[in-house]
């Protein structure tokens, strides 16, 4: 998995994953294979999530259209296929509504028992700044 140090551009870039997918990519084109590459599926740099609550903030925003940026400087040479974001509607509801994937909030209403969500709302707001970062990634192509 590419990741930016300390979830963030400012932080520097992981230099063995840039090499990883370079890699990566070579071989599948060398072998006839076209990459098509998710820029997101349902990782959000802890760094992130501890910072400012990944999704659930408008800072994801501007730091996701920086990692997808960097994607498409170091890559877009030879990946013309991209996908923002993976099932933004699952990552959303099974994230922070029912609680069973990373981070594992969910909503009170669906669970008395829920101990990880403080918010009814926390998927839609997630949704919002999933379309805002899917738009600003799709602006820098």
């Amino acid at each position: 998995m590419l990741r930016l140090l300390a979830g963030k551009l400012s932080g520097g870039v992981n230099e063995a994953g840039i090499k990883y997918y370079n890699n990566l990519i070579n071989e599948l084109l060398a072998n006839g294979l076209q990459p098509y590459v998710t820029i997101f599926h349902w990782d959000v740099p802890q760094a992130l999530e501890e910072a400012y609550g990944g999704f659930l903030s408008p800072k994801i925003v501007a730091d996701f259209q920086d990692f997808a940026n960097l994607c498409f400087e170091r890559f877009g040479d030879r990946v013309k296929h991209w996908i923002t974001l993976n099932e933004p509607w699952t990552f959303a509801v099974t994230s922070y509504d029912y609680g069973t994937t990373a981070p594992g909030r969910c909503s009170t209403w669906r669970n008395n028992n829920c101990t990880g969500g403080d918010s009814a709302t926390e998927p839609y707001i997630v949704t919002h700044y999933q379309i805002l970062a899917h738009a600003a990634a799709a602006k820098v192509v």
